[in-house]
């Protein structure tokens, strides 16, 4: 069974950093692709970045040279660098899996099969 565990999340004033992993068990595809999303009250699910098994990544506008989308296949782990934190990246943040062996790097939440249960990150201003 596949299954995705996320940590990392915490408490950080603006302009402050964080680096959040999520662990993956359960299978062995040598294609995939991986994503990062989250969820503040109020509003819907956002993808904020992205990366297949071929290093290729994809991030919203809204991160873009803040946060780094990344991966280490020998520990399982897919992480995601968040520096310059803002008010506005508050949120509850999900990794998903897309474990279609044809599948394209995406920010939809449509293609993803698997998720996490997710960890808080607060930004204070």
């Amino acid at each position: 069974q596949v299954q995705l565990v996320e940590s990392g999340g915490g408490a950080v004033q603006s302009g402050g950093s964080l680096r959040l992993s999520c662990v993956v068990s359960g299978y062995t595809y040598s294609s995939y692709c991986m994503g990062w999303f989250r969820e503040a009250p109020g509003k819907e699910r956002e993808g904020v970045a992205a990366i297949d098994s071929d290093g290729s990544t994809s991030y919203a506008d809204s991160v873009k040279g803040r946060f780094t989308i990344s991966q280490d296949n020998a520990k399982n782990t897919l992480y995601l660098q968040m520096n310059s934190l803002k008010p506005e990246d508050t949120a509850m943040y999900y990794c998903a899996a897309d474990l279609d062996p044809y599948c394209t790097v995406s920010l939809r939440t449509d293609p993803y099969n698997y998720w996490g249960q997710g960890t808080q990150v607060t930004v204070s201003s």
